[in-house]
């Protein structure tokens, strides 16, 4: 099992995923989707299952679903 602590860009041009440059600073996701109705933690969670090559089940946002910085666990050997 995986915690990550996450910053979510919504609407962004293209969906894309940076690892922290250095210990103790979340990754940085932009999402195309939109901050409503869960749009964009919905392609959070696609993006990083993506990126772990898990299933997106597997992804869990534990906490800040409302918010920008979020923390993310992720289940299995990913």
């Amino acid at each position: 099992m995986k915690i990550l602590q996450v910053r979510v860009k919504p609407n962004a041009r293209a969906s894309l995923l940076t690892p922290p440059s250095r210990d103790g600073e979340p990754w940085l996701v932009q999402v195309a989707a939109p901050p409503v109705d869960g749009k964009a933690n919905d392609e959070l969670v696609r993006l990083l299952a993506s990126h772990f090559g898990c299933n997106r089940s597997a992804v869990k946002v534990k906490t800040g679903a409302g918010a920008r910085l979020k923390l993310v666990e992720i289940d299995g050997d990913g």
